[in-house]
């Protein structure tokens, strides 16, 4: 094709861009924002990842840009949302991309452009620009294809003609007319639509006829029409906005919900609390996380028509749970029995205003997502703190319920008391399972909840051992994390003789540029440490392989050892490195006096139990004289992957237990040739964040007189001293117990020593992201 002056050097086939509206939000627009809508011409869907949408004014050399990323379905249109204007009252479909470019509503450019780098230097001619794929000049612009679309209004848009055609020339592919909006979903929006209207008469569908009497909608993957309901609350944050509502009049089957979702997704939906709504959209089963149970929901292409406002919302149900959890098998495929299992129970009142109304008692603290955990069966395993005990997976602590306050929740502890009347419509997520969304929660009644501290040594010759889960701790985070840390080492830990840590990250954090070094990170922690009044910390460590030992990318956290030199000796024994394993040597084939091949050393890095997880790191100590101690720190991978409590396939699949069993076999083995070699003399340690409960499943188990003290087994070890831990929310272990638990709770401890070797030890774990 021979160029024209002013023309594109090529038709484009494929993807144009199909509407412009600058006029968003302004004095007489009922849509609020501007935007842009790009169609597929083609058969078959196009990726628009790596281009972008360019807008410069009538007469400007710059261009503002809005990267694009996704696919255009065959046919189908993606929109582009940009900057709002201070009026309107009508929302744009979910978009497909986002910008803040305030476009004009009467004259500019816009450019498709298949890369993500900002027109320059293309003068009036930028149609023909590198990368250009379409360019649209409306109003009064030279820079355009031959001549320029018509010039805008507040209340008018620039729309390609219906069949999509490109002749290069925007005066005959563009007209103006009403703005008129659609998404990839097919969502469309016109700017004279009715706000939130449409016909005022409800559809024959119900909201009952929607939930049924199962797990899974009847009607799942239908488009419903008007179905009438009032509105109970309003998630107006994230990307999962929406709203619930319920159907005042219930029908007579007491096992089909009368409360509902309605998804929205990033759009703030426009209905308040006791409005009469009639909401149109598809039904459709959404799951949550993998293994999950599915929530019954309206998504789609949502419309919503407000009939009135300020109606009594219906009575909420008073929280009544059976004393068991769930029964085995697919739940899904059986139908609900409310009256003996929880989650049946909460399957049917899904969606519906649910209420606590008797005074309950927090099992967790109140977390920066305003979300809480309730006990709402007071003698179902507490503890003196205040908390609940996970005994065993039968025992799952079927009163235990979580809140989200959506209007915010002030702060609060464990063994807090939440006063009756929190209420608001249940609802089923990734984190929690079944939560309350409350849209009021009941007054918190606080107690102060002392944090524990380590017991003082009982004499000069004790040894303290603790184990502190640092929460990805890195030399790039703030100050302020550092010294609560450190305090808390000082303070609740008393300063322990050996300290391990886990998820010590490398000096630049989940910055993932190959650096695996930390010595910045334990440096400033120790300095930390000595600042909040502890002692000179020294410290041992090996760096990992990058990116070889799982947690947050490009965070290479590893265990290390903390030691206090005036209390005890690391005794250095040169080669350890990521990749060699150590090995317990015999100082002559006739005695029982051993030591570690390296120090510090790893257990068997090579060992598939240790793939994308942190490998276990051993040290060789001196206390109380020539006193000789093994310490083996751990970090087992975490429970990521498994299914949730709340699974649709009862009992839950763990999956990640099988390598931890793995990793705890390791360990086994090597603490096992430490008594073997040493015939029974070794002092050894085995402690850190070992991801697991008590009651987990276990391999065969070893026979007592020859058993090390290791994850799973518990079995008390001679001339050995293992971790013990205490929580406010979990159980307080034996302090004889081979096994540490991992704890969401303040720093604290407990105290164990044996005739031989006086060893005080104690654990404290947090809550963390690592895997």
């Amino acid at each position: 094709m021979t160029a024209v002056p002013g023309t594109a050097a090529a038709l484009s086939s494929d993807v144009v861009i199909s509407a412009v509206y600058g006029g968003g939000g302004n004095s007489g627009a009922t849509i609020k924002n501007d935007f842009i809508e790009l169609a597929n011409r083609t058969d078959a869907p196009i990726d628009v990842t790596g281009w972008s949408v360019q807008y410069a004014s009538a007469a400007g050399a710059v261009f503002q840009m809005t990267n694009l990323s996704g696919t255009i379905p065959a046919h189908g249109r993606y929109l582009v949302r940009q900057a709002p204007g201070a009026a309107g009252t009508i929302d744009l479909p979910t978009p497909d991309a986002s910008g803040s470019i305030p476009m004009s509503a009467t004259s500019g450019v816009v450019a498709l452009v298949t890369a993500q780098v900002p027109l320059v230097g293309c003068g009036i001619s930028c149609a023909t620009a590198p990368n250009v794929k379409d360019l649209v000049g409306y109003g009064a612009t030279a820079n355009v294809e031959t001549l320029a679309a018509p010039g805008l209004t507040n209340t008018t848009a620039a729309a390609r003609s219906g069949s999509l055609a490109d002749t290069d020339n925007n005066s005959v592919d563009f007209t103006s007319g009403v703005p008129k909006a659609t998404n990839t979903a097919g969502t469309t929006v016109k700017a004279d639509d009715t706000p939130g209207g449409g016909d005022p008469t409800p559809g024959s569908v119900r909201i009952h006829d929607i939930q049924g009497p199962g797990r899974i909608s009847p009607i799942v993957g239908q488009s419903v029409t008007n179905v009438p309901g009032i509105v109970t609350a309003v998630r107006t944050t994230g990307n999962s906005r929406g709203y619930w509502f319920q159907d005042p009049t219930a029908d007579a089957d007491p096992k089909s919900s009368e409360g509902l979702f309605v998804f929205t997704g990033s759009t703030t939906p426009a209905v308040a609390v006791g409005d009469s709504v009639l909401a149109t959209g598809r039904v459709t089963e959404y799951r949550p996380a993998a293994g999950a149970q599915s929530l019954t929901e309206l998504g789609g292409a949502i419309n919503t028509t407000k009939l009135s406002s300020g109606n009594a919302l219906p009575a909420a149900v008073p929280v009544a749970l059976p004393d068991a959890y769930t029964k085995q098998g697919a739940l899904e495929a059986q139908p609900v029995e409310p009256s003996s299992y929880v989650l049946d129970w909460y399957e049917i009142h899904e969606g519906m205003r649910v209420t606590l109304a008797e005074d309950t008692r927090l099992v967790s603290p109140v977390n920066e997502f305003n979300e809480l955990w309730v006990q709402t069966k007071p003698n179902q395993n507490p503890t003196p703190r205040g908390g609940t005990v996970y005994k065993s997976y039968d025992d799952p602590n079927s009163g235990r319920l979580m809140l989200v306050g959506l209007n915010g929740a002030p702060k609060a502890n464990v063994g807090d008391t939440l006063k009756a009347g929190s209420a608001g419509p249940l609802d089923y997520q990734s984190f929690g399972g079944y939560v309350i969304q409350a849209t009021d929660l009941g007054e918190l009644s606080t107690k102060v909840l002392k944090r524990q501290q380590v017991a003082p040594p009982k004499k000069a010759g004790d040894l303290s051992i603790a184990t502190y889960n640092v929460e990805n701790l890195a030399a790039t985070n703030p100050q302020s994390k550092f010294d609560r840390l450190a305090q808390a080492v000082v303070t609740n830990l008393r300063s322990p003789d050996i300290l391990t840590l886990e998820e010590i990250q490398d000096n630049n954090g989940t910055v993932n540029d190959g650096v695996v070094a930390a010595d910045e990170t334990i440096a400033k922690f120790t300095a930390a440490i000595q600042a909040a009044g502890g002692p000179a910390y020294q410290w041992r460590s090996i760096n990992p392989n990058d990116g070889a030992d799982g947690g947050a990318p490009g965070g290479n956290i590893r265990t290390v050892f903390l030691f206090n030199p005036a209390r005890t000796t690391f005794v250095d024994r040169a080669g350890g490195d990521a990749n060699t394993a150590v090995t317990v040597v015999r100082q002559r084939p006739t005695s029982n006096q051993i030591s570690l091949s390296v120090s510090p050393g790893r257990i068997n890095p090579a060992s598939d139990a240790w793939n994308t997880s942190r490998k276990p790191l051993v040290g060789e100590f001196l206390f109380d004289g020539n006193k000789q101690l093994f310490v083996v720190a751990n970090h087992f991978n975490s429970k990521g992957g498994d299914y949730p409590l709340s699974a649709a396939v009862q009992p839950p699949a763990r999956g990640s237990e099988v390598q931890r069993v793995k990793q705890a076999t390791e360990v086994n083995a090597f603490v096992k040739d430490l008594a073997t070699q040493s015939a029974g003399r070794a002092r050894v340690v085995v402690l850190g964040d070992l991801n697991d409960y008590q009651f987990t499943a276990r391999p065969s188990r070893p026979s007592p007189a020859t058993a090390p003290c290791s994850t799973p087994w518990s079995t008390p070890c001679p001339r050995t001293s293992a971790t013990a831990t205490s929580s406010t929310a979990t159980a307080r272990s034996s302090t004889t117990s081979c096994s540490a638990r991992r704890s969401r709770a303040t720093p604290t401890a407990s105290s164990t020593s044996t005739a031989s070797s006086p060893i005080r030890t104690a654990t404290t774990t947090r809550r963390s992201s690592a895997s």
